[in-house]
């Protein structure tokens, strides 16, 4: 009787972790209808700051190794940890090394933690963006929130997207930052944590590869 207690709970405890799992995993996202923009390049490029870069993850389990695998193609990898939007601004040049032909934008985190007002991120991030779209390619906007009582910012990606016809997926981090699960600290996911992450931005990624 004991025996068939405890398997029952070890099954309830594997069928709420299967249900949490796929529920994060899962989440709706937001593809735009993007700009009919005749790509000219054909890199992937993932550019942003620690979170592109892969900090927390252990070798070939980043977020940058995690979607290629997804989408069964090479992504160029620009992740600069510790990026700011006027940092990165500041060297979307690198993006002429390459021939883009979309570009993974995931950055704003950095703005948030060093208080640096939501307008002035967001005007960088603009411009990073129409030089992604000048350079005929496409963007992918990736949004996030690493505080619940800052919708503004969720509300700023999501008017940046629209503005910009831009491809968009929603707070990538929701549902798990900050559950030591899926963390390696404070800060950034760890292997779980990446692999949601590339989860949940590669349907739109797949689209845009249409």
């Amino acid at each position: 009787m004991r025996r068939s207690i405890v398997l029952s709970t070890i099954g309830v405890m594997l069928l709420g972790s299967y249900i949490f799992n796929a529920y994060i995993v899962s989440r709706p996202v937001t593809i735009q209808k993007v700009n009919d923009i005749s790509v000219s390049g054909t890199d992937i490029i993932a550019f942003g700051d620690s979170l592109v870069a892969g900090i927390g993850a252990t070798p070939g389990h980043d977020l940058v190794s995690d979607l290629s695998r997804e989408i069964g193609k090479p992504i160029v990898n620009l992740g600069h940890s510790g990026d700011t939007t006027a940092d990165a601004l500041a060297r979307v040049s690198e993006l002429d090394k390459y021939h883009p032909g979309i570009v993974i934008v995931l950055l704003g985190g950095n703005d948030f933690l060093q208080k640096v007002p939501v307008d002035e991120s967001f005007a960088n991030l603009a411009k990073i963006v129409e030089t992604v779209q000048k350079k005929r390619a496409e963007a992918l906007i990736v949004g996030l929130r690493v505080s619940p009582t800052r919708d503004n910012f969720d509300d700023a990606y999501q008017k940046l997207a629209d503005a910009s016809h831009a491809a968009y997926v929603p707070d990538v981090l929701d549902g798990f930052y900050g559950d030591p699960a899926y963390m390696s600290d404070t800060l950034h996911p760890n292997d779980r944590g990446y692999a949601i992450m590339a989860a949940r931005i590669a349907p739109a990624l797949k689209k845009l590869l249409r």
